[in-house]
């Protein structure tokens, strides 16, 4: 019987660290105090997984296969790319190059979560730095490292993952399933 409580207990954390942890962008964040280039930065990603948080919740297996034309990414597609995107940004604020590490295997819940504490960690990270220079975006290919400033990360990575994100609120609304009513992106809230 003993054992039995332990587990039961033990799936009840579990399940409750689960939920806090999906549950981070259902409202954006409170802002920063000041302004400054880092706190800005981290602002954008927070405003960033806000929209991807509600761009992907309640996503059925139709609307992640759904594409708009042979040539297109699917849904699904579209969030394994916006997750490699964060991977880039997480990697360049933890200091890390990008080695051209495929995309593991996940299912849709688990890529959506991934993505998302991405995110945190990288604006928790951009929002305790007094600057953001020393974050530099670095490809490493064999012995060749070609390494871009931060300001690419804003027109690269960040700025690409929101363009995808749109694609999928555009891709959730032509498979029947429209973006959930009651998000404001402009308070970063959800009215319930």
């Amino acid at each position: 019987m003993k054992n039995v409580f332990t587990l039961f207990l033990a799936i009840m954390i579990f399940q409750t660290t689960m939920a806090q942890k999906d549950d981070y962008y259902y409202n954006i964040p409170e802002a920063p105090k000041e302004y400054t280039a880092a706190t800005v930065a981290s602002r954008m990603v927070d405003g960033l997984g806000f929209r991807f948080y509600w761009a992907t919740h309640g996503l059925t297996q139709k609307d992640l296969d759904f594409r708009p034309n042979k040539e297109a990414r699917t849904s699904f597609e579209t969030i394994k790319h916006i997750y490699d995107l964060t991977t880039v940004i997480l990697n360049s604020v933890e200091k890390k190059p990008n080695v051209g590490a495929k995309v593991p295997e996940m299912s849709f819940e688990k890529l959506r979560n991934a993505t998302l504490a991405n995110l945190e960690k990288a604006s928790k990270i951009l929002r305790g730095s007094k600057s953001i220079d020393e974050y530099k975006i670095i490809f490493k290919r064999g012995n060749n490292a070609t390494e871009f400033p931060f300001w690419n990360q804003i027109n690269g990575p960040i700025s690409d993952a929101l363009w995808h994100t749109g694609q999928v609120v555009s891709f959730r609304r032509s498979s029947g399933n429209p973006f959930p009513k009651g998000v404001s992106v402009l308070r970063g809230t959800k009215r319930d």
